[in-house]
């Protein structure tokens, strides 16, 4: 089901410009780079081991996924997504696979299935109603033991609005507890729900800051058991990644 906002023509017509590409710096390339890296410790070792399967990213922004999977050995690979000035950007540093559709328009156009459909930062662009749709319909889009990898911002994270609200097109987010009720709900198998990768730049600076994050993450976990609350289910990192499979 495909709602038709206003804000959407208008902001996702330039979201390189006025969203996606206001952290790069003046060389795309180095920060084209660095969501490689990120995604190279967060994602790509999440995939199955045979590199003959196939792989979709869905809202696949500048293709650095996808750049980082072909690293990584992976051939079947095909992105889409439906801001002219990422795919754009996509073509320009080197990632041809990607496509400038509407996810909708892609399926009903495309009868091909795949292993494995990637979503990095977008489910939560979809409305409530949209996003069970989709997961609902990416399920007929996957072979059999097929499965499908999220990652989204995390309700539960400190500061969880820097991430959640600082996109004016995000219409929705979960936190580890209703992501895997969303899953479920939906009919997927196996569902996982994990902290994303955390570093940063220079290695004494992450050192100190590996210490400093399990301080606080102690803290928190102490403030869920004075509100009679388990942590034992609670993600605290600023985004998750989301697994489920057929």
């Amino acid at each position: 089901m495909k709602i038709d906002l206003k804000y959407r023509s208008i902001l996702y017509s330039n979201y390189f410009t006025n969203q996606a590409g206001r952290s790069f710096t003046e060389n795309q390339e180095i920060k084209f780079n660095e969501e490689k890296y990120q995604f190279k410790k967060e994602i790509i070792c999440l995939l199955p081991l045979d590199k003959s399967i196939s792989i979709l990213d869905i809202g696949c922004g500048i293709g650095s996924l996808l750049s980082a999977i072909k690293d990584n050995g992976y051939s079947k690979v095909k992105g889409i997504d439906v801001s002219k000035e990422q795919v754009s950007t996509a073509h320009s540093l080197g990632v041809k696979e990607v496509e400038c559709i509407d996810i909708e328009d892609f399926f009903l156009n495309n009868s091909q299935t795949y292993d494995v459909i990637c979503g990095m930062d977008i489910i939560e662009h979809f409305t409530k109603d949209e996003l069970v749709d989709l997961l609902i319909m990416l399920k007929s889009k996957l072979n059999p033991n097929g499965k499908v990898l999220f990652r989204t911002p995390n309700a539960d994270a400190p500061f969880a609005s820097i991430y959640a609200q600082g996109d004016f097109t995000h219409e929705n987010v979960l936190n580890s507890n209703s992501a895997k009720q969303l899953m479920m709900a939906t009919g997927y198998q196996n569902i996982h729900v994990l902290p994303c990768f955390i570093s940063t730049k220079g290695f004494i600076k992450n050192i100190i800051r590996k210490i400093l994050w399990s301080l606080f993450c102690f803290r928190y976990k102490l403030l869920l058991f004075a509100s009679g609350r388990s942590s034992k289910e609670v993600i605290f990192t600023p985004n998750m990644v989301m697994i489920g499979s057929l």
